[in-house]
C-alpha cells in the first residue's frame, strides 16, 4: 500500500522535448506549453474584460501588441541576467528559445510596454485592461511552466519525497551527478500560479465595489513574486548571483512582492482614513 501510494504522487520522468518532426522543422513541448498558455490566458482576458463592460475582441486584438514585447522582454531579461551562459560563444544559441530561456518579469514589463501602446490606440485605460488581464497571464504561466517539465530544466535540489523527479544525468547541474531525484520547482510554481489566478478571479468579482484600475495587476506581481520567492530557494539551476551568495530572482522577487502590496495598501489606505467617522 505505501508503494502503491508513492506511485500515484510521483512524477514520471520527462520524456524527449521533442514532439515530432517534419524535415527541417522541429516540433517541441516546449513551444506547445507557450501557445496553449497563451490561448488560455487570452480567452480568460476576453471573459474579464466583457464583465468589466469592454468588447472581449480587444483580448485578440491586443495580442500582437502584447505577446511580440513580452516576447522580446522575456528573452532579453534572461540573456541579460545569465550572460555568463552564452558569452563564451553567443551565437546562435542566444535566439534558441525552444532550449528554455525567458523571464517573466522580462516578459510582463515588454508586455506592458505594448499595452500601453495598444490601449492608446484603442482608448481604453491601461490599467483596467492590466486588471482584466492579471488572471490570464496567471493562468498562462501554470500552463506553459510545464514546458520546463519537458526541457528537464528548472527543477530544485534534491529531495527524497515521493514526488521528486528524475532528471538525466547531462541536464543536471555540476556536483549533483549521484543525485536521484529532485524538486520538481516548475510544478510547484504552476499550482502556485493557478492558486493566483483564481485568487485574482475572486477579489476582482468580491471587492469589484472598492478596487480601483490597477489593484488587480498590483496584487498579481504580489502574489506571483511570494510563491516565486520561495521556490527560488529551492532551485539549484544556474543564476546571476547578487553580492556574491543571493541568486538575482530571489532578490527581485522580494522586492517585487513586498513593493507591489506597499503600493496596493498605499493606494487604500487613504480612502479609508476618509471613510472613518470621526469622534
Amino acid at each position: 500500500m505505501p508503494m502503491f501510494h508513492a506511485l500515484l504522487l510521483s512524477l514520471p520522468s520527462p520524456p524527449s522535448p521533442i514532439i515530432f518532426e517534419l524535415g527541417p522543422l522541429v516540433f517541441r513541448y516546449y513551444s506547445l506549453s507557450i501557445v496553449l498558455g497563451i490561448v488560455a490566458g487570452t480567452w480568460i482576458t476576453a471573459r474579464e474584460l466583457a464583465r468589466k463592460g469592454y468588447e472581449s475582441e480587444l483580448a485578440l486584438d491586443s495580442l500582437i501588441f502584447l505577446v511580440i514585447p513580452g516576447f522580446i522582454g522575456a528573452r532579453a531579461y534572461h540573456l541579460a541576467t545569465d550572460w555568463e551562459l552564452y558569452s563564451s560563444d553567443p551565437f546562435p544559441d542566444v535566439f534558441a528559445v525552444w532550449n528554455g530561456g525567458l523571464g517573466i518579469y522580462g516578459a510582463v514589463i515588454g508586455g506592458f510596454i505594448g499595452l500601453l501602446i495598444f490601449s492608446r490606440f484603442r482608448g481604453v485605460s491601461p490599467f483596467a485592461f492590466a486588471d482584466a488581464a492579471a488572471p490570464g497571464l496567471a493562468i498562462g504561466q501554470a500552463i506553459g511552466r510545464w514546458g520546463n517539465y519537458f526541457n528537464q530544466e528548472l527543477f530544485g535540489r534534491p529531495t527524497d519525497l515521493p514526488w521528486g523527479i528524475r532528471i538525466a544525468p547531462e541536464n543536471r547541474p555540476t556536483g549533483y551527478a549521484d543525485a536521484e531525484a529532485f524538486h520538481p520547482t516548475f510544478f510547484y510554481e504552476s499550482v502556485w500560479n493557478l492558486l493566483v489566478a483564481l485568487t485574482l478571479l475572486w477579489v476582482a468579482r468580491r471587492f469589484a465595489g472598492r478596487l480601483k484600475n490597477g489593484d488587480v495587476f498590483l496584487l498579481y506581481v504580489s502574489l506571483y513574486s511570494v510563491g516565486r520567492f520561495f521556490v527560488e530557494t529551492l532551485r539549484v539551476d544556474p543564476a546571476f548571483i547578487i553580492g556574491g551568495t543571493i541568486r538575482g530572482n530571489l532578490f527581485v522577487s522580494s522586492v517585487l512582492a513586498l513593493g507591489f502590496a506597499m503600493i496596493l495598501f498605499l493606494r487604500h489606505s487613504g480612502s479609508r482614513k476618509r471613510r472613518t467617522p470621526s469622534d
